[in-house]
């Protein structure tokens, strides 16, 4: 579903203004009405934060379910979304996968176009419901690095969904033992010559020629931290070395480091250091 079929309801958040890539979010308050039949693009994840009734109308009648606070629903890509009644007003949070980040998750060991999400109308997995909160959470704080998030959230997310409810369960094995050195090499190569630009989980797996969601894992079993967590911790460090160079400006050292702008930069250093930048430059 393109972002302008989306009926106009009452959107609190949106996270197509933070271009974000392969996975997107809206956290929008449903009004109580009749949704009408539509042709899903994206594979739509929908998770209820209170307790709403809902007709779908199924082989020519209407079907009424309860769902309660953590319910989830899962509708494929490509597939009609039935017309819908919903009973009173509820706040949803709903995530829109593109059927190219659920395929670059299993090139490695399937054939992508036989991928088929089986629909559920309702079911409880709180997994699905830790990764909807956690980045509706990230697009709350509003952070200018949320897209590199938003893209590990996305590799976790097509994982689990091949493994759990793929039509044929896609067997994606667990990673273990780490990046090759070589490669873990390469990939911290690749971050530290970037670190000024934007950089995505895609591309720095795709430096060493692997799937986000392999890369991802392996990583973090190497160094014990997450790709986005590393890169965070390598833009600080930076910013620290050159906070010593006093010619540069707090914009300046904002920028060499990656971050889109000061307040942000400033708030992650604080994060980091308990100190802001400006006073960690005077202690030098």
């Amino acid at each position: 579903m393109s972002e302008n079929e989306i009926p106009e309801h009452l959107h609190l958040l949106s996270s197509y203004e933070m271009g974000w890539n392969g996975l997107n979010l809206i956290y929008e308050r449903e009004p109580a009405d009749e949704m009408p039949e539509m042709l899903l693009q994206q594979h739509f994840i929908v998770i209820c934060l209170e307790d709403v009734r809902v007709g779908w109308w199924l082989n020519n009648h209407w079907q009424y379910i309860d769902y309660t606070k953590g319910d989830i629903g899962i509708l494929p890509a490509y597939e009609l979304f039935p017309k819908a009644q919903v009973f009173r007003e509820v706040g949803l949070v709903e995530l829109f996968l593109e059927p190219a980040t659920l395929a670059r998750a299993a090139y490695e060991f399937v054939d992508a176009d036989k991928i088929e999400i089986v629909p559920q109308l309702q079911l409880r997995d709180p997994l699905i419901e830790h990764i909807g909160l956690a980045l509706m959470t990230e697009l709350q704080a509003g952070k200018a690095d949320s897209k590199l998030y938003a893209e590990s959230m996305a590799t976790a997310l097509s994982a689990h969904l091949l493994r759990r409810y793929a039509s044929h369960p896609q067997q994606i094995p667990e990673s273990s033992g780490g990046l090759p050195k070589y490669k873990l090499k390469e990939a911290i190569a690749y971050i530290h010559e970037h670190l000024d630009q934007n950089l995505t989980l895609d591309k720095i797996a795709a430096s060493v020629h692997l799937s986000a969601h392999y890369f991802a894992s392996l990583f973090k079993q190497s160094t014990g931290l997450t790709p986005l967590q590393y890169v965070t911790k390598c833009r600080i460090e930076k910013a620290k070395q050159l906070l010593h160079r006093h010619e540069l400006t707090l914009i300046e050292i904002c920028q060499e480091v990656g971050f889109q702008n000061q307040s942000h930069f400033t708030r992650v250093f604080r994060q980091h250091t308990s100190t802001t930048p400006k006073a960690y430059r005077k202690l030098l």
